[in-house]
């Protein structure tokens, strides 16, 4: 994976205030450490830094240039993003040195096609790797071309490119082969299904009809009125 280059400003606003306007400016916050050093605290633009991102995963090397002359070269450890939004609240991004060995988590991208009528199941969808700190993939692959329900796909099937070691127990399951549900199983479990979620609305209902909206309070309980009375 080839580094992004990006630009970076010291932050001297801290807290949910200072955050919310660095975010506003267009901007992520984020703390740079590692290697011992004292944590720095600065702000990524936001556009670049989402771009990137995009394109190389979670995992993205950035070669950063702060403001104030700091050089370094750093991947994301933690990444806050606001689910609404879609926007990065935070990065947590840690110090590395070319050559340097670190551990990740990688995610897997299942290949090929599985045998005709069954389902993939998912166990893991990243494996840990350690690997040079220039050249962390951006995803491991396993193959799943042909596979037979009842076959497990372990860490040890995942395909591993050169200077990358496994990190994780390689039994490990990555994903499941199971043979899919035929129609006369589905039409089947329909009248469970459908006896299940009348049983469960008819037990809202009482619920419901036990507990009236403004009910009298229980004997030697206050009201929310008397309460505010007493206060």
């Amino acid at each position: 994976m080839s580094e992004v280059k990006i630009s970076a400003e010291p932050r001297t606003e801290f807290g949910k205030g200072g955050a919310r306007r660095t975010r506003r400016a267009g901007k992520v916050p984020a703390v740079l450490y590692g290697h011992g050093e004292k944590p720095k605290h600065i702000a990524l633009p936001a556009r670049e830094f989402a771009a990137a991102i995009r394109k190389g995963g979670a995992n993205q090397l950035f070669a950063i240039e702060v403001s104030d002359g700091t050089q370094v070269l750093a991947l994301p450890k933690a990444i806050q993003r606001d689910p609404i939004k879609d926007s990065f609240e935070h990065v947590d991004l840690l110090l590395v040195r070319r050559g340097e060995k670190v551990t990740v988590e990688v995610p897997v991208q299942l290949t090929g096609e599985a045998a005709k009528d069954t389902l993939i199941v998912h166990d893991h969808d990243t494996l840990s790797v350690t690997a040079d700190a220039t050249k962390v993939p951006d995803h491991l692959e396993a193959s799943i071309e042909g596979a037979e329900p009842g076959t497990t796909i372990t860490a040890a099937d995942v395909e591993l490119p050169s200077g990358v070691e496994l990190a994780t127990d390689e039994e490990t399951a990555v994903a499941s082969v199971t043979a899919a549900p035929t129609a006369e199983q589905l039409e089947a479990t329909l009248p469970e299904v459908e006896e299940a979620t009348e049983e469960a609305d008819a037990e809202a209902g009482e619920e419901t009809a036990e507990s009236p909206e403004g009910a009298p309070a229980a004997e030697g309980e206050e009201t929310p009125a008397e309460a505010k009375t007493e206060a």
